[in-house]
């Protein structure tokens, strides 16, 4: 089941729009502020949840009077994100792939958090993805792997670890190849990588490995 998350950070709307068309999600969950976006194009997901701090009232209301869907609301006094908490629900409710609009923005600080949580569908070998315009973000679940370059998203490979070291990581057809290196947090070899070949190889030995397809 291919779920898509609309959280609170930004939803660039031409983008998500044309992204939520493309990808054809068999399950929708509509979070916190990302229920704006919701409401204005007249999307009703599957799900609704988060504490709504930051969400008009009148626009959960609609929802409630107008839908049938499951609203969860939550104190906003809670030791998880809104965004953690629908990732967490998508994996429960059995989905095989997730996508993650609204996760990127200018809260640094929740994007961060939300590259750590996607930790929590990594442990489950569901792969989970943050996207917008510029950026394709995930922690890959398959080891070894391959990128086709023609169908990259944009122009950039990055690699880093999540956690202080990935052990072994070997890269064929990049730019800059890697063979069997420890890529440490404390450098930033692993950014703005190009692929080169029609396919790239990826593979590595022990870590959690956080990949970022980018564009400018």
């Amino acid at each position: 089941m291919k779920t898509l998350i609309l959280t609170g950070g930004n939803i660039e709307e031409d983008f998500a729009l044309s992204f939520i068309k493309k990808i054809k999600p068999d399950y929708l969950l509509g979070v916190d502020r990302g229920m704006k976006f919701c409401y204005k194009h007249q999307i009703f997901p599957d799900y609704i949840v988060g504490d709504f701090d930051s969400l008009p009232g009148e626009i959960l209301e609609w929802y409630r009077e107008n839908s049938q869907i499951t609203i969860r609301e939550y104190n906003p006094v809670k030791d998880s994100t809104d965004t953690c908490i629908a990732l967490d629900h998508a994996l429960e409710a059995g989905s095989s792939e997730i996508w993650i609009l609204g996760a990127t923005g200018s809260r640094i600080d929740h994007v961060l958090c939300n590259i750590h949580i996607l930790k929590r569908s990594w442990q489950k070998g569901v792969p989970a993805y943050m996207v917008d315009s510029h950026n394709q973000i995930t922690l890959p679940v398959n080891n070894p792997f391959t990128i086709e370059k023609e169908k990259q998203f944009g122009t950039y490979v990055s690699f880093f670890p999540l956690g202080e070291e990935v052990e072994g990581l070997t890269l064929k057809g990049f730019k800059y190849p890697l063979d069997r290196y420890h890529l440490r947090n404390l450098e930033g070899l692993g950014v703005s990588n190009e692929i080169t070949g029609e396919t790239a190889e990826i593979s590595w030995e022990k870590g959690v490995l956080v990949m970022i397809q980018s564009q400018d």
